[in-house]
């Protein structure tokens, strides 16, 4: 599954629960809340950071979504590396949205 796409619905997650602490009289229960918003974005953030062995996994289900072609080993893994950087920047920059 598309890296950005996951990281995304995370981050919407906690733009969600942080929109919540608005309503929330009780400090305690807002102040757990942002905790938590904290927490999803730094998972986000780390499910972003590209590794081998995460690119080769995606780049094999890229190969596999396109049934399987030969000779687009790079266009794959490229497209991978890719899907990665943008899910990195856009976690890296959650914290501007929110």
């Amino acid at each position: 599954m598309n890296r950005k796409r996951i990281v995304a619905s995370v981050l919407a997650k906690a733009r969600k629960y942080r929109q919540l602490t608005r309503m929330i009289d009780d400090r305690e229960t807002a102040q757990r809340i942002l905790e938590l918003t904290a927490e999803l974005k730094q998972r986000a953030l780390a499910l972003a950071k590209p590794d081998q062995e995460h690119i080769r996994i995606r780049a094999r289900e890229i190969w596999e979504e396109n049934d399987r072609p030969s000779g687009r080993d790079q266009e794959f893994w490229f497209q991978a590396e890719g899907e990665f950087r943008e899910a990195e920047e856009l976690a890296t920059h959650a914290d501007e949205d929110t």
